[in-house]
């Protein structure tokens, strides 16, 4: 409501869809943009209205999609938001509104953790924990059409079937959902003993506990069993921000001349906060458009629920904010 008038670099955008992802409060409050009321839903797909007097890449009636700076004051779950054309690209006609919000964030991730973190190409090996998972099942797609072979976790039985019927076969599904299958010994029987050459994990257990509780955490694997795995020249990509690892551990990695890189969701928002919108227009957009490329292509499909009506974004929030959706939830307008 009550928007204020559209500046120069500014693009108001009905929107049409917006996804939902998991804020980072702990991110937020370190890097001080902790407030007591927080905009949710900032990836976004719309029509635009309005252009401002400088806004070279668009025009009105234009479909778009991208995703709201970190330090947005909006919330994408409004009928129309004012964004800043750096944070936008074009929609292709083939791609529905559901499917490009839901992709998006999914999609820079992938292409964070395979092409800039640990440089994929045809002929490695890729584990991709949680296959099943929204990011993983882009992750996977990303890896395979870049010529690697994947192997996968499932923790569950649905999982694992879902992960079989992909249109690219998965080279190998790991079903650790009853605890009992070693996901160390299975890479390294995939690979002949040599081992893996990337490793995206969902988590890891840092220690070993006797009183682990039957959840997620359960299902993870030990840090051991990554560096286990991993082969020589490997690249561990890990979700893990409190990772530790002790000198046994950073020995084995010496060892194998591999290599742990961290993957933050907000790295591409945060490098824009530090160096400007430069770096932010020279690597961003193109990485988005190809997003957008991929999923017009079906190279890319994603792991979407139903659209959820905007009364039901409060409950589905709540859900994605314990991290208890196991598919992307999007919101339709």
């Amino acid at each position: 409501e009550n928007l204020p008038p559209t500046r120069d670099n500014d693009v108001k955008v009905q929107v049409r869809a917006c996804a939902l992802s998991w804020i980072d409060t702990k991110l937020l409050s370190e890097i001080k943009l902790e407030k007591e009321l927080l905009p949710v839903g900032r990836e976004i797909s719309g029509v635009v209205l309005e252009v401002g007097r400088k806004v070279t890449f668009f025009q009105p009636d234009d479909e778009v999609v991208g995703i709201l700076p970190l330090d947005s004051e909006e919330s994408g779950l409004c009928e129309v938001v004012l964004v800043h054309e750096h944070y936008l690209v074009r929609k292709p006609e083939k791609v529905c509104w559901v499917e490009a919000a839901g992709t998006v964030r999914d999609g820079v991730r992938a292409y964070t953790a395979l092409h800039y973190l640990s440089h994929v190409s045809p002929g490695k090996t890729v584990l991709v924990m949680d296959g099943g998972s929204p990011f993983g099942t882009i992750a996977i797609q990303l890896a395979q059409h870049r010529g690697a072979k994947v192997i996968s976790t499932a923790y569950s039985l649905e999982d694992k079937q879902y992960l079989e019927r992909l249109r690219l076969p998965v080279a190998r599904v790991i079903d650790v959902s009853n605890g009992k299958i070693d996901v160390a010994e299975s890479c390294l029987e995939e690979t002949g003993g040599l081992g893996v050459d990337i490793v995206l994990d969902a988590g890891v257990k840092l220690y070993n506990t006797e009183d682990e509780s039957a959840s997620k955490s359960q299902l993870l694997p030990h840090k051991h069993d990554i560096i286990t795995l991993l082969g020589v020249g490997g690249h561990w990509v890990t979700t893990e921000k409190n990772l530790q690892l002790d000198p046994p551990d950073s020995h084995s990695l010496f060892l194998k001349g591999a290599t742990v890189s961290f993957l933050n969701d907000e790295i591409w928002n945060l490098s824009n906060v530090q160096q400007g919108k430069y770096l932010y227009i020279l690597l961003m957009i193109p990485i988005l458009e190809d997003i957008m490329e991929k999923l017009s292509s079906s190279i890319f499909r994603p792991q979407l629920d139903e659209p959820i009506p905007l009364y039901e974004a409060k409950v589905s929030m709540e859900i994605v904010q314990k991290n208890q959706a196991r598919k992307r939830q999007v919101i339709q307008f």
